[in-house]
């Protein structure tokens, strides 16, 4: 898949974005120094952040913290083990925080992913997404990981876990790397599913690098948005068309203070006339 725009895009207009980030992007930075690290993200002018680790903080403090800058938290990722352990403890600090999403990023032990497994994690889905949704006030989203793009007929386990989970209370964050990674076309994917689809995270791959079913990379194949693999114009029509509602910059490589940067100059260049 290439970055490059195709004849007649440029006539499909995409509205402006307004992104947001993933803590994990500045991981090294929040577990030395919140409150500036907060400053810095306020300074790209990014307001909007998913946490996926409260950095030694209480989910009150860190909630007062993004308050004083004008800053909010839509949604909270936990492990899978505490959100089926400690579900009531994960939703108290989903709300204290000011999160309208509750999100899991990996299933532990299930890889190689399976139809059995497919399966049991769909069952495991809808129990959870229902709780946190009638007991809490919470939509549950799973994010994709790479390995749920296993052949499965005539699509994969990665559409069977979303044909059988219920809408009402399992929604989805397609992380578009771990999407393509394995093969899967991130633009069809987002026209099929539509409206399940409520969270993005939005990276890029380095181009040369060839994806597999393993959900893992070295994380300087991270690159700049508009400068890997993925043709980033289309997925973003696609999903605008969805209807994703936050759209999270997430860098994993050692270099987010300059790419960081070029990426939400990339995103702003595909809205200038």
């Amino acid at each position: 898949m290439s970055t490059e725009r195709g004849e007649g895009q440029a006539e499909l207009a995409i509205q402006p974005l307004t992104p947001a980030v993933v803590s994990y992007t500045y991981r090294n930075e929040f577990k030395t120094d919140v409150p500036g690290t907060l400053d810095k993200i306020k300074a790209l002018g990014i307001r909007d952040i998913e946490f996926s680790n409260l950095f030694g903080q209480t989910a009150e403090n860190l909630r007062a913290m993004l308050n004083e800058r004008g800053l909010t938290c839509s949604s909270f990722g936990v492990s899978y083990d505490d959100l089926r352990n400690k579900t009531d403890v994960v939703a108290a600090n989903a709300k204290a925080l000011g999160a309208k999403y509750v999100r899991v990023a990996w299933l532990p032990n299930r890889q190689p992913f399976t139809r059995e497994l497919a399966l049991q994690t769909a069952a495991e889905f809808n129990a959870i997404g229902k709780e946190l949704r009638l007991k809490h006030g919470l939509t549950f989203c799973y994010h994709n990981h790479g390995y749920e793009f296993v052949q499965d007929g005539d699509g994969t386990l990665f559409d069977l876990l979303v044909q059988k989970t219920e809408p009402a209370d399992v929604s989805y964050e397609l992380d578009i790397l771990w999407a393509f990674f394995p093969g899967a076309d991130v633009a069809a994917l987002l026209t099929k599913h539509g409206d399940r689809f409520k969270l993005m995270h939005v990276k890029d791959l380095k181009k040369g690098v060839q994806g597999d079913l393993s959900g893992k990379t070295a994380p300087d194949n991270d690159v700049a948005l508009g400068s890997g693999q993925l043709d980033l114009p289309a997925i973003i029509r696609a999903a605008q068309k969805a209807g994703v509602v936050h759209y999270y910059i997430e860098d994993e490589s050692s270099r987010t203070a300059e790419q960081v940067p070029q990426s939400l100059e990339y995103l702003r260049s595909l809205t200038k006339p």
